[in-house]
């Protein structure tokens, strides 16, 4: 199904960047890093269609643009419909001979809002007719873009400007939803985790995503300093945390069938190297309610259910 495609660092660094420094994204954006990682594991001529939202706004403030590939900016709602045009278009033209590339891949781009919530449907819809394209969401937790308001991929517990944390309501009551796993179920080629921190297993599940032959979908976390409050040089190390912890562990569904990533898998074989999930909230204002007297019994509910989710992903891949 996939290539040998193989890199060294140095190959990566000298490749040239596709999303450009000059963008306009907060100091420690961990998104921005993201998508440029992203834009190391190309093929070829490729077409990015990028959903309203942070990395929207940031890369293409007219007159100004930091992609170096064909891009179209698309509704909130509608990234992956988008991408469903385009990839049906340029088969369209393959067939009519007016296109000479074996391959010209399409990537679309979208955040939690666009994702979990206002754009689920027309994912779904585009996986099910089973469109060849890569979708890519950049998971920073809330609408960052449009004042901090809670989202689907939100977490229990963390205050946002719609989920605040005061004397009563300890933040979001609601747990993140499990947007790989749903897409798992879709029955679709291949859906991935992905860390920054970790940035080789990054470009290579981007890599896998954009060959494989049907629609493939890419969870990326991706830390945001303004929106979590966190200091902005912390950003990669959140993102190391989040996998240590096992708030977002590491692995990879190939026609359906689950495996650890390597880092995950190292706690899975070593589970006395998996850290408490205090050290990852600590780091962030968003959190910092859970330390106080009256909420403090909380983090061992968020232990609780991090803790569950990982000994079903451990049963899903056959470690347990």
């Amino acid at each position: 199904m996939f290539s040998e495609w193989k890199f060294t660092a140095k190959e990566i660094a000298e490749k040239p960047d596709l999303f450009l420094s000059g963008h306009r994204a907060c100091a420690g954006c961990a998104p921005a890093t993201v998508l440029r990682l992203i834009m190391k594991a190309v093929r070829g001529p490729t077409i990015v269609t990028n959903a309203t939202g942070c990395m929207e706004v940031v890369s293409s403030i007219y007159p100004y643009t930091s992609w170096a590939v064909p891009w179209i900016h698309t509704a909130f709602e509608n990234a992956a419909a988008n991408a469903s045009g385009i990839e049906s278009a340029l088969k369209i033209l393959k067939k009519k001979g007016k296109i000479k590339h074996e391959h010209v891949d399409v990537i679309a781009l979208a955040g939690d809002g666009g994702t979990y919530d206002i754009g689920i449907q027309a994912l779904s819809g585009a996986v099910e007719r089973g469109h060849d394209f890569l979708y890519v969401l950049y998971d920073n937790e809330a609408y960052m873009n449009t004042g901090i308001q809670r989202s689907g991929g939100t977490p229990f517990g963390a205050s946002t400007t719609t989920s605040p944390a005061g004397t009563v309501i300890p933040g979001k009551l609601q747990n993140k939803k499990p947007i790989a796993d749903i897409m798992v179920a879709h029955e679709i080629p291949y859906v991935a985790t992905a860390s920054p921190f970790y940035w080789r297993d990054l470009i290579t599940k981007a890599r896998k995503g954009i060959e494989v032959d049907g629609p493939a979908f890419l969870h990326v976390f991706a830390p945001c300093p303004r929106g979590w409050r966190s200091d902005p040089a912390k950003s990669i190390e959140l993102s190391r945390l989040a996998v240590e912890t096992c708030i977002f562990p590491l692995w990879e569904a190939i026609n359906g069938e689950y495996q650890l990533s390597t880092p995950s898998k190292v706690l899975a074989l070593a589970p006395q190297k998996k850290k408490p999930v205090r050290e990852y909230l600590k780091l962030q204002g968003r959190f910092r309610h859970l330390f106080t007297p009256k909420f403090e019994k909380l983090t061992e509910e968020i232990q609780r259910i991090t803790d569950e989710r990982w000994q079903r992903l451990l049963r899903k891949c056959g470690m347990t």
